[in-house]
């Protein structure tokens, strides 16, 4: 028997659990935690910061740029909603060139104080307090894409990372995590429909072992399917 095919031999049998611990030693968890961000406390300043990272990550711009840009708040204290209003317009531009996030500078800086406003004002800039305040999930979702520049897209990557710490948070899977379960064989749903998403929501669940996080899980479907899938 060749090389190759013993190889392929071996992968068969792999247990399940160990394919998926593999997957999230080798890609990572949560983005938020790569960021610092401690969201299982359940602190509304650490959910701010990851609301924060979510809307750089929400734009089309590269990852690594977000991320870096990110940490530029965290280096000037930008990191709450009243250092944010405090810092305006022109420095918040000066922030988001520093992290390189030079092609959305001047829309994301309007749109960071718009954002933020609203929150002060509808929620005392407490997001915990939506959360709260929400009828069940899919209204935190409506309520979340109130704020001007804030899409599904955005919402999807805030609300996925607080699974397991707010109960409301429940969207469906991405594009990105459907396209990396067909090709890791966890699930044959395309996502097309709703119920598709639902189904393979629940097919995820039932597939992870109780030992691993379901939000660490998620965020290395993400990149599995940013990083290699969606490029093949």
């Amino acid at each position: 028997m060749s090389k190759a095919r013993e190889s392929d031999r071996r992968s068969s049998r792999r247990h399940p659990e160990e394919l998926l611990k593999e997957l999230l030693r080798t890609l990572g968890g949560r983005f938020s935690t790569s960021l610092g961000i401690d969201l299982a406390s359940g602190d509304s300043e650490e959910v701010f910061k990851w609301f924060l990272a979510s809307i750089l990550f929400g734009a089309r711009i590269g990852e690594k740029i977000a991320a870096n840009t990110y940490r530029e708040f965290v280096r000037k204290g930008v990191v709450t909603p009243q250092s944010v209003l405090h810092t305006g317009w022109d420095r918040l531009v000066e922030i988001l060139d520093s992290g390189g996030y030079v092609r959305y500078d001047f829309k994301t800086a309007t749109q960071l104080l718009e954002i933020v406003g609203m929150l002060q004002e509808r929620y005392g800039g407490d997001l915990n307090l939506q959360h709260q305040q929400a009828i069940d999930e899919r209204d935190l979702e409506s309520r979340l894409m109130e704020f001007k520049g804030i899409g599904p897209v955005t919402t999807n990557i805030f609300l996925r990372e607080l699974r397991g710490v707010w109960e409301k948070a429940d969207p469906l899977p991405s594009d990105l995590v459907i396209l990396a379960a067909r090709n890791l064989g966890l699930t044959r749903y395309v996502g097309q429909a709703t119920k598709e998403r639902a189904q393979l929501l629940f097919d995820l669940r039932e597939a992870l072992p109780e030992s691993l996080s379901f939000a660490d899980f998620e965020s290395a479907l993400v990149r599995l399917g940013k990083e290699w899938c969606r490029k093949e």
